[in-house]
């Protein structure tokens, strides 16, 4: 539980930074915020002298105490806060190997932490303590709200895996359709010609639905008319196999084609002497379980290093960067096989 003078001080700052307070607005006395707040004194005065020394405002004796005149950047440690859905979550990249460096090269620190962060933190906390956020976006609408009080207080943040468009914030994304494009066309090269797109959601989330788009235009723009396309979850996967007699599938990322290698020997097919499987990410996982998954890496290192570039040349320069599409690679293993007879 906050201290209560932090509740004071995290109310004014929130006021201050969302210029609900604007500059050269006179605060409440320390004996008003008392009775406000229903604690001593002491308390409310402890809070005021905390804005002071964060250089959010000036105190005068028989004055008062007034919003700075420029508050719109007030000093912070050099340090930034990187958050993701699961932290050390094996789902996601290793990011840090790429950020840590560019980080460490201009003396920042970086918090690393889940969303579980934001419980107990709000706008004026992470405005005092950070200099700047690098975000993963799971979904469009989770921390809607905070993310929006950050863009119109114009504090630097970089998003990662989705955009969100009304909000503008710059993003680092993996070219999905690329991606997408990329895995099928290796297996029309490896000749077959029943590929299935296989996911676990609908609808579709922003980064699927462009690995999917690139799957249908590779599909197109081949020369074989007999290449068909058919898209599944993991409820309809099997039927769909059964039904079909697909002979590869393409799916949304790593774990989605893990489980569906397990589903099929389970079934009794083999993966991938009948049946060829493709993920997406190259998470660790895809290396080590049997066969070796041929996936599309997302480049992660890479990803972590822009996303940390640009926040830095935001944050040093006030100029906010351009949204970044990292390249995608294709990593070859044993999940997949060329197809000799249809």
């Amino acid at each position: 539980m906050a201290a209560l003078y932090e509740t004071i001080l995290n109310d004014l700052k929130k006021a201050i930074l969302t210029k609900k307070l604007t500059p050269g607005s006179k605060l409440p006395t320390e004996m008003q915020l008392s009775e406000q707040y229903q604690v001593s004194r002491i308390t409310s005065k402890r809070a005021l002298t905390e804005l002071e020394n964060l250089g959010l405002i000036e105190r005068t004796r028989g004055r008062g105490s007034f919003v700075k005149a420029d508050v719109s950047h007030p000093a912070k440690a050099k340090r930034i806060l990187f958050l993701l859905p699961f932290y050390n979550d094996l789902s996601l990249g290793n990011f840090a190997e790429g950020l840590l460096p560019v980080m460490q090269q201009e003396q920042f620190d970086v918090l690393m932490t889940d969303f579980n962060y934001l419980t107990n933190h709000d706008l004026a906390s992470i405005q005092a303590e950070f200099s700047g956020m690098i975000y993963y976006a799971t979904k469009e609408q989770d921390h809607l709200e905070l993310l929006i009080e950050l863009a119109l207080t114009d504090f630097p943040v970089i998003l990662l895996d989705k955009e969100i468009h009304d909000l503008e914030f710059p993003t680092v994304i993996a070219n999905n359709l690329v991606g997408g494009k990329l895995a099928t066309s290796f297996l029309l090269e490896q000749g077959h010609r029943r590929i299935g797109f296989l996911t676990n959601t609908h609808p579709l989330p922003q980064s699927t639905r462009q690995r999917y788009l690139g799957y249908r235009k590779a599909l197109k723009q081949q020369e074989f008319a007999l290449a068909m396309d058919e898209l599944a979850t993991l409820d309809t996967f099997l039927n769909i196999q059964n039904e079909k007699e697909l002979t590869a599938w393409v799916c949304e990322n790593d774990l989605i084609a893990i489980e569906a290698m397990r589903l099929l020997k389970q079934a009794g097919f083999d993966v991938p002497t009948q049946i060829s499987i493709i993920g997406f990410d190259n998470i660790q996982a895809s290396a080590l379980i049997d066969p070796a998954l041929t996936t599309i890496s997302q480049n992660f290192d890479h990803i972590g290093q822009t996303a940390g570039m640009l926040l830095l040349e935001w944050i040093l320069t006030g100029q906010k960067p351009v949204s970044q599409k990292i390249d995608v690679t294709l990593i070859k293993r044993h999940s997949t096989k060329e197809l000799t007879h249809e």
